[in-house]
């Protein structure tokens, strides 16, 4: 995403769905300051805080960077109040249901998580009300990122191996995850491939009233707020896609789609937290479908040389041949 673009996104979306006196304040940021902001977090009754590069920055109401919680900001109730407003467009029933799934997603696929009183109907969250804190994430798209790990998990000109890409949290996954739909959707000078996302959380295709805002390429399909499980199903049976990509897998639902797609012949890319094969492995479902080699590779993500750095890559096949050679030793 260009400077440019991005600039016209925080004056055009950003900062429209928020308090004017909270504006007013981040709007007095240097303008490279700002650009480079990856979250901005309101909480009632504590300081106004930006975090860049896994770092925060406490703010005080001349838009100046303070070290003491005495200088900062504190955010009032009314403000919280406000900006859940002009988010809403002074409607909060037509946001209902995205208030349940505890995210707001805006155009240009910026994306705003909401905490406060969840109310639950059926022992599913139906709304949350009574708002204490908003965090705005600010989306941006790194083409290109994922150059590295698309040339681990391509077999062939016309095939790739099952995927999953793990990392602890802030470790790129779901960016790079999007520059890979878009790379093989697009071919980028091989044959393009046909993909299919279940987008569960709008954070892949970060869609905005059902049209992507990123670029997911020409031969995309994506399922919006769609469960995984049914949604791999709904992708299988009606689109033909040749891979099927979701984000963030690790329930039995998932384990059971999975299978459905590898046994359609279609292959998969997906995400997991976890930083080691100890933790992926303390997941039932996950060491399941890993005991059961439902894929090929998987690539472990640090950031630590920013988003896409490789931290480790593991054959499935070759880890369980090093694990047959130690039991029978």
């Amino acid at each position: 995403m260009s400077n440019q673009r991005l600039i016209q996104d925080f004056n055009e979306v950003i900062f429209k769905g928020m308090d004017l006196k909270i504006k007013n304040i981040l709007s007095r940021l240097p303008l490279t300051f700002l650009l480079g902001i990856d979250e901005i977090r309101l909480r009632v009754n504590n300081p106004l805080m930006v975090c860049k590069m896994k770092e925060d920055f406490l703010i005080n109401d001349h838009g100046e960077i303070v070290q003491s919680v005495k200088e900062a900001y504190i955010v009032k109730e009314k403000e919280i109040h406000n900006s859940l407003q002009l988010l809403s467009q002074y409607s909060l029933y037509s946001i209902e249901e995205e208030l349940s799934k505890g995210f707001i997603t805006l155009r240009g696929g910026h994306r705003v998580g909401i905490t406060g009183k969840v109310v639950l109907e059926g022992g599913e969250v139906k709304t949350i009300k009574y708002v204490n804190g908003l965090n705005y994430r600010v989306m941006r798209e790194v083409k290109g990122c994922s150059r590295t790990v698309a040339q681990i998990i391509q077999r062939d000109e016309n095939d790739i191996y099952h995927t999953l890409i793990a990392g602890p949290p802030k470790s790129g996954k779901t960016t790079i995850l999007r520059d890979l739909v878009r790379a093989f959707s697009m071919g980028n000078g091989r044959s393009g491939l046909k993909i299919g996302v279940v987008d569960e959380r709008s954070e892949i295709a970060g869609c905005h009233r059902g049209i992507p805002q990123n670029d997911m390429g020409i031969r995309t399909d994506v399922l919006d707020c769609c469960p995984k499980g049914a949604g791999i199903i709904n992708l299988i049976r009606s689109m033909s896609p040749q891979i099927i990509v979701t984000d963030e897998i690790g329930s039995k639902e998932d384990l059971i789609a999975i299978r459905e797609a590898l046994n359609a012949g279609i292959k998969m890319i997906t995400t997991v937290h976890g930083a080691s094969m100890e933790e992926l492995l303390n997941r039932p479902y996950i060491a399941q479908m890993i005991q059961d080699k439902l894929f090929e590779k998987i690539i472990f993500l640090d950031n630590s040389n920013g988003i896409g750095t490789v931290s480790k890559v593991i054959e499935v096949n070759e880890l369980f041949k090093k694990e047959e050679l130690e039991h029978v030793s």
